[in-house]
């Protein structure tokens, strides 16, 4: 391709290798050549051009010891966050599979799911239904979550994997703690992270200083209004099931409240517990998108029909 190349040339290529050293051997400029270049390309053109390498410079992780917030630094690239997955033994939604879908296609730098993975029914306080409906045992769960999972992680291979606690989540360690008690602290598979090698656990994620990712904080139908007002930063939570993106601004700029939905089918069976009340919820997902450090405007996926497999995502409409 030679040492001059246009705008437009540059682009195409680096989306096709996505790599400065494969880029650098195809044009025989440097490695620092090219991601100078493409820093330059990404401002001019307000464009954002990723690497697939997790080693990428672009992105840094800082887990600290008591593994409560962990600390992302992405300067460009996309992170996609579910929610709420509460994952039975047969039993695949359609957001499942459109998550499984998007995170091959737009190879995110991190996946992040943010709590309520695993559902606990039959360790729930929840009192069974009238009918003394059966639900799965942990151990069929447990199956369940690491088959769904391995789907994830299958879909994007160099993603960093990192999971945030959810009340539903730390049911299988409350209950073994209940039970046993702290003289089996330790052993392996007392703790639910010793079923998940591969995923990282933590109470949070906090991206670039300025967008929270937790399970949950408010309650309540203006739950993410408050999160982001109160927090003072970009806030993305669960475990209301809602879906949705609220934008707040002050004299600091613009922020985002987002609540992920739920990766379940919200009619399942994993919530009878609901009594066939109305629920204002909705199954999907966000994406979240970083340009020099800065959140844009997030993104949701969201189902329009379980039964059909249809999602609505960036202004099209697709089956799974």
């Amino acid at each position: 391709m030679g040492t001059k190349i246009s705008d437009e040339d540059f682009i195409a290529t680096w989306r096709r290798l996505q790599s400065a050293t494969d880029m650098a051997n195809e044009t025989g400029l440097t490695v620092r050549a090219i991601n100078a270049r493409r820093r330059t390309i990404e401002a001019n053109h307000g464009t954002i051009l990723n690497a697939a390498s997790p080693r990428s410079p672009d992105f840094k992780i800082l887990i600290p010891e008591n593994g409560v917030r962990v600390n992302f630094e992405l300067h460009s690239g996309s992170i996609m966050v579910a929610s709420d997955c509460h994952y039975w033994p047969g039993i695949v939604s359609t957001a499942h599979r459109a998550f499984v879908l998007f995170a091959k296609e737009l190879k995110p730098k991190a996946i992040v799911m943010n709590g309520d993975v695993f559902d606990g029914a039959s360790i729930s306080r929840h009192p069974p239904g009238g009918t003394w409906e059966a639900t799965p045992s942990v151990k069929q769960e447990l199956e369940a979550c690491q088959e769904r999972l391995s789907e994830i992680e299958a879909a994007s291979l160099n993603s960093k994997l990192h999971w945030t606690w959810g009340n539903h989540d730390q049911r299988f360690n409350a209950r073994l703690c209940a039970q046993v008690g702290e003289g089996f602290k330790g052993i392996m598979g007392m703790n639910l992270t010793d079923h998940f090698p591969r995923w990282k656990f933590s109470t949070s994620v906090m991206v670039n200083g300025n967008c929270m990712i937790k399970h949950r904080w408010h309650n309540g139908i203006h739950a993410i209004y408050n999160n982001t007002l109160k927090a003072g930063t970009s806030i993305v939570t669960g475990h209301l099931h809602s879906l949705k993106c609220t934008p707040f601004t002050d004299y600091n700029g613009t922020r985002y409240g987002v609540d992920t939905g739920s990766l379940a089918d919200v009619n399942g069976q994993q919530f009878s517990y609901a009594e066939d009340n109305a629920k204002n919820h909705r199954s999907g997902f966000a994406v979240l998108t970083f340009y020099n450090g800065k959140l844009l405007p997030p993104e949701l996926c969201e189902v329009l029909d379980e039964d059909e497999g249809l999602i609505y995502f960036r202004g099209n409409v697709f089956q799974v």
